[in-house]
C-alpha cells in the first residue's frame, strides 16, 4: 500500500495550476490584532510584512488588483461566529473601532483598495471577494498573510472552489507554530497552490 508520503514523493500530487493573466493580491489578515505584539493574538508577522510591502510595490505598479481583509466582531458577528470564538475568546478584541482591527500602517491600503471585514478563517465566508474578483476580472489570486495553517490556508483552499489559480507566497505568510507553517505550506503545494518563493511571486505580479 503506498503511503501518503510516498504519494508525495512519486508525485501524485503538487502539480503547476500556472497563474493567470489577471492576479490579484490578496492580504489576508496582517491588522493590528495579528501583527502588534501588544495583542495576544500576535505571531511573529515582520519579515511577513516586509515582504508584503515588496509584494505590494510590485501588484501597484502592475495595476493589479489589491484586497486587504481584517476581523471584526459586533454583537450580531458575535453571535454568528460565535462557534469560532469559543476556539479563540482573544478574537472579541477585535471590536469595530479597536486599532486592533486596523490594516498594518507599514502596509496600509491606499484609496480604492478594498478592506473586507470578516468573520471566519476564509476571505470568501460572508464577504464580497468573490464578487469583487469577478468585477476585476480575475483568473488568479497570489495570497499573503496569517495565519499560513489558519487564514491563509481556508482563503486559498476557497479561492481553489472558487474557480481561481492560486499563488501562496512563501515569505509574505506567518504562523504563530513553525510547523503548523510548514505542515500547512506542504499540504498547500500538494493540493490546492503553488507555494512560491519571493522572487517568483514578484514576477508573476509583475508580468
Amino acid at each position: 500500500m503506498t503511503t501518503a508520503d510516498e504519494a508525495y514523493e512519486r508525485g501524485s500530487f503538487g502539480g503547476a495550476q500556472r497563474v493567470g493573466e489577471r492576479p490579484a493580491l490578496i492580504v489576508v489578515d496582517l491588522n493590528l490584532g495579528f501583527t502588534d505584539p501588544a495583542s495576544p493574538l500576535s505571531c511573529a508577522t515582520d519579515p511577513a510584512v516586509q515582504a508584503v510591502t515588496e509584494l505590494l510595490d510590485a501588484a501597484r505598479t502592475a495595476g493589479r488588483p489589491v484586497v486587504f481583509t481584517t476581523i471584526a466582531y459586533d454583537e450580531a458577528g458575535e453571535r454568528t461566529a460565535h462557534a469560532f470564538i469559543a476556539k479563540s475568546p482573544n478574537l472579541l478584541l477585535l471590536r469595530p473601532g479597536s486599532r486592533f482591527t486596523e490594516i498594518d500602517p507599514r502596509i496600509a491600503p491606499r484609496p480604492g483598495e478594498a478592506v473586507l471585514s470578516k468573520l471566519f478563517a476564509s476571505a470568501f465566508a460572508g464577504t464580497s471577494l468573490a464578487a469583487l474578483l469577478t468585477a476585476e476580472r480575475c483568473d488568479s489570486v497570489v495570497i499573503t498573510g496569517a495565519s499560513t495553517s489558519g487564514c491563509v490556508r481556508a482563503t486559498a483552499v476557497d479561492a481553489l472552489q472558487h474557480g481561481y489559480s492560486v499563488v501562496v507566497a512563501r515569505d509574505g505568510v506567518a504562523d504563530r507554530a513553525a510547523d503548523a507553517h510548514e505542515a500547512s505550506l506542504r499540504d498547500l503545494q500538494a493540493k490546492y497552490a503553488d507555494v512560491v518563493d519571493q522572487a517568483t511571486a514578484l514576477s508573476l505580479l509583475g508580468k
